[in-house]
């Protein structure tokens, strides 16, 4: 053996062997990595390029279309987030506004999905009890609010409680169709099995119908969740009993739209939206966790 040559062990043969064995965890990761980057751009590059078009949108309407004297009718997005967002005393006002349509959105959808859910239930029971309700339940979802809100007023009051009725009407009637939807379209064999094994109403139900219905239910939560934001803030511009400061969002648009403060007027429209957003997301979020194992809310 020459003295310039090198003598190699198992050992070193072993380590040379598994060099390349502990490269391949590295190239896994970063392959892991690219992917998720790759899926975040495509959940969030769309809504990004769309929200940048509509900003420049706007821009484009305010300084091209609008005259100087009326660009208080759709004040810059700077402007906005200087007036609305920036200086403390006007979103105080608009965040307490904010609270208080939060309460009325939350109590009357609250008592919509109860209601909205106890109502399809006693439906899906019978055909003839869908057929003796459904029908007003639709005419109550086709009501004008504006048309009822001086009974609404005389009954309940001119505040709180007329607030919530509205949210309640303007939000229940999706919870209706969606959750006898959901409990109607459950296949007939599977209830011929249940049939079969002597299973009873309340156990078919509970068993059968609502997971089945689950996917379809929370459906209608969401497209309620966005519904009652609107109630609440519709049912501000009719019944606005409340004292100074404890005005909801709605009471808070009419007052900034008769002062043509524009720039108050769209954050109070932007902090409403962002509530429905909101609450459509939890709802989605929701159903996922409960029926995720099964079915994609």
């Amino acid at each position: 053996m020459n003295a310039g040559s090198t003598m190699q062990t198992p050992g070193t043969e072993v380590a040379a062997e598994a060099t390349p064995e502990t490269d391949a965890p590295a190239a896994s990761d970063s392959s892991g990595a690219t992917i998720r980057v790759a899926d975040q751009t495509r959940l969030l590059g769309p809504p990004t390029v769309v929200a940048a078009g509509v900003i420049g949108l706007w821009y484009l309407f305010t300084y091209f279309v609008l005259d100087r004297d009326q660009q208080f009718f759709l004040p810059p997005l700077h402007r906005v987030v200087d007036v609305g967002f920036l200086t403390w005393g006007n979103l105080e006002q608009v965040l307490l506004g904010l609270w208080r349509t939060t309460q009325v959105t939350l109590v009357g959808l609250a008592l919509a999905i109860v209601g909205g859910m106890a109502i399809a239930v006693v439906m899906s029971q019978a055909r003839w009890i869908e057929r003796s309700v459904f029908p007003y339940a639709v005419a109550l979802q086709a009501v004008p609010i504006v048309a009822i809100s001086p009974l609404i007023g005389l009954w309940w009051g001119w505040d709180f409680q007329s607030q919530v009725i509205v949210t309640i009407i303007i939000s229940i009637f999706p919870i209706i169709t969606n959750t006898l939807f959901g409990l109607r379209s459950v296949e007939p064999s599977m209830h011929d099995l249940l049939t079969l094994h002597r299973v009873g109403r309340w156990t078919r139900f509970r068993k059968l119908q609502l997971p089945h219905a689950l996917p379809a239910i929370f459906t209608g939560f969401r497209i309620s969740a966005g519904l009652a934001v609107v109630g609440a803030i519709v049912g501000e511009f009719f019944f606005k009993g409340g004292t100074y400061g404890t005005e909801g969002l709605g009471q808070l648009l009419f007052l900034f739209q008769n002062q043509l403060s524009g720039s108050k007027l769209v954050a109070g429209i932007i902090f409403s939206s962002l509530l429905g957003v909101a609450l459509f997301w939890f709802f989605g979020w929701a159903g996922r966790r409960l029926t995720g194992h099964w079915y994609s809310a």
